[in-house]
């Protein structure tokens, strides 16, 4: 691995760690969302730092960002931007909406309709959205990164199956430790340390790494163990509708983000075993489902580890 990449990836981690404390694991799930061009879904309680750990990584790399705030109210013209006629020129001009920037915060998506999240499906899949019949792509490098409660019923719609899919991974927090929040408390303010971030990375240099990301080695013991782990997902007993091929993609790609976050350029099974319950879990549909959405998610990383212990692992 070249040293140079190994310190990119590295400066970057390190720099959001500034502001999210004791929080390494999520800030790689994170960085691993980044290099291998896929989107995050954090999912946690309030007040656990959901839309600090966006925001900080959105300042780490010198790109346009752009922060939704989904409401009950929104309409799909909100994301996407809306054409409006010019008294200037007497004719349609469009005005791009929030989601043409490089990294776009959708914070607390699931207070928004079904029909607004929709909105959201063709520029996470494809990069580009299309208004007025007419596609316009989207600024490289993109990603979404959006949080919602899963514990909050009151003014929330849960995300369908297919908006759940086009999520590369889904990250929870968690509290933090004693020594951790101590840490926290007598810091007392994350803005200012937030609002001192500096940018470690350019927008051409995250692109350079999503490239060599892709050419991360993966041997075929190691893909066929990924294969071997989303297969037993459709046939598990407990489950209704495993992962798709999507799901095989994302986390062959989820892989060799991962084995770059640890400074290789090839991957190994512990980088399968680090992935799958980011990657697989929310894409599964689990028998008999029900309760609060908080606990279908205990439900299905219980699912993907056990499948895990299942699998043979490859020497």
């Amino acid at each position: 691995m070249d040293s140079a990449t190994t310190d990119k990836v590295s400066r970057l981690v390190d720099n959001i760690e500034q502001v999210i404390f004791g929080k390494r694991e999520a800030i790689k799930l994170c960085v691993v969302g980044l290099l291998a061009r896929g989107h995050v879904l954090i999912e946690d309680i309030p007040g656990i730092g959901k839309t600090t750990l966006a925001q900080a990584l959105a300042r780490s790399i010198d790109c346009e960002f752009q922060r939704i705030q989904f409401t009950s109210d929104m309409l799909p013209t909100d994301i996407l931007g809306v054409s409006v006629l010019s008294p200037r020129t007497n004719e349609f001009e469009f005005r791009p909406g929030p989601i043409f920037a490089n990294v776009v915060l959708a914070d607390e998506v699931n207070r928004t309709p079904p029909k607004t999240q929709s909105a959201l499906l063709e520029a996470m899949s494809e990069a580009q959205v299309s208004v007025d019949g007419i596609t316009r792509a989207l600024p490289a490098p993109f990603i979404v990164l959006a949080t919602q409660n899963p514990h909050e019923y009151e003014g929330t719609y849960l995300l369908p199956e297919s908006q759940l899919d086009r999520f590369m991974l889904r990250i929870e927090i968690g509290y933090p430790s004693g020594q951790d929040e101590l840490h926290i408390m007598r810091r007392r303010d994350p803005w200012r340390a937030l609002n001192s971030l500096e940018p470690v990375l350019t927008g051409e240099e995250v692109e350079e790494l999503q490239e060599v990301t892709a050419g991360v080695q993966v041997e075929e013991s190691v893909a066929q163990y990924i294969l071997e782990v989303i297969q037993a997902t459709r046939g598990h007993e407990h489950v209704q509708l495993g992962a798709s091929p999507r799901s095989s993609l994302a986390l062959y790609e989820g892989v060799q983000a991962r084995a770059l976050v640890e400074g290789r350029d090839y991957a190994t099974p512990d980088d399968v075993k680090r992935m799958a319950v980011p990657v697989l879990s929310h894409r599964l549909l689990i028998k008999n489902r029900g309760g609060a959405p908080g606990a279908i998610a205990q439900e299905r990383d219980g699912v993907v580890n056990d499948i895990l212990a299942r699998t043979p692992v490859p020497v």
